[in-house]
């Protein structure tokens, strides 16, 4: 016990526990959890998830219901995800071209970051054709299911894209590129041509088209237009595209440069 508490081990293994814990319950959403569902997803004794809980309730982390055994996030999450969005230093760059070109080609227009084998919506602005009924912001979808994703693993293929790609891919709709090789080659003709192309991979009867962003190398943040596929063509395809790539290079243009990832990068060459 006495050594736990020198070493600090208990505390980490603590901390660790708790932010799974949070994790767990933000990727459920709108599907609250009970005791029995989030012990054996932690792979923890009830007894410590539930003391767990009941401290991140008393603080505002998580929530529960009227009769206490079901759990969501809890309002003081969203303090952190705001203050991350507001302190980003390239969101308040994006921000206002992502608006901008939605409103120029009347398409929606993400801006997302890549962790780990996600892609994580920082900001999106709805076309005026269709209306979704809640925000994107900070949902995750698989990187290598979207146009955002696939663009970033692109610039990754010479160093590795495993820890970006999980080993056991799942489809999300008939076109999801789940065969390795598959994948690879279609991240080879995507940095060959310099956007990638979500081809109803991730919601069927959606194309989507992303850019990295190389502000930062390897590019960690990309842009990209989901557009019903029903209405495309090749003359609109093409006209996207290009206004996207316009994009890109404008945001680059006034974005700061990462000088310790570029540096090492140049090193390398």
């Amino acid at each position: 016990m006495e050594g736990d508490r020198e070493t600090g081990v208990r505390g980490v293994k603590s901390a660790a526990r708790t932010v799974e814990l949070l994790e767990l319950l933000a990727m459920r959403q709108n599907r609250p959890a009970r005791l029995r569902e989030l012990s054996e997803a932690l792979g923890a004794p009830r007894s410590s998830v539930y003391a767990l809980i009941r401290t991140l309730v008393e603080h505002g982390w998580v929530r529960t219901d009227p009769t206490g055994t079901q759990y969501s996030i809890g309002i003081r999450a969203l303090l952190a995800g705001t203050t991350y969005l507001d302190t980003d230093p390239y969101l308040r760059i994006v921000q206002p071209h992502v608006n901008d070109l939605s409103v120029e080609l009347d398409e929606t227009i993400h801006f997302g970051r890549i962790d780990r084998g996600d892609i994580v919506y920082l900001a999106t602005k709805e076309s005026t054709k269709y209306i979704r009924p809640f925000s994107r912001v900070g949902r995750r979808l698989p990187a290598f299911s979207t146009a955002m994703g696939k663009s970033l693993l692109a610039e990754r293929l010479d160093t590795g894209i495993e820890a970006h790609v999980p080993e056991e891919r799942a489809p999300l709709t008939p076109n999801t590129l789940v065969d390795r090789d598959a994948l690879i080659r279609d991240l080879e003709l995507t940095r060959e041509r310099g956007y990638a192309i979500d081809n109803e991979e991730n919601y069927a009867g959606v194309k989507c088209f992303g850019f990295a962003l190389r502000y930062s190398r390897p590019a960690t943040d990309a842009i990209s237009c989901s557009v019903p596929a029903a209405s495309l063509d090749k003359g609109r395809e093409q006209a996207l595209i290009e206004a996207l790539e316009h994009t890109r290079l404008v945001i680059e243009r006034m974005a700061p440069v990462d000088l310790a990832s570029t540096a090492d990068f140049t090193i390398g060459i």
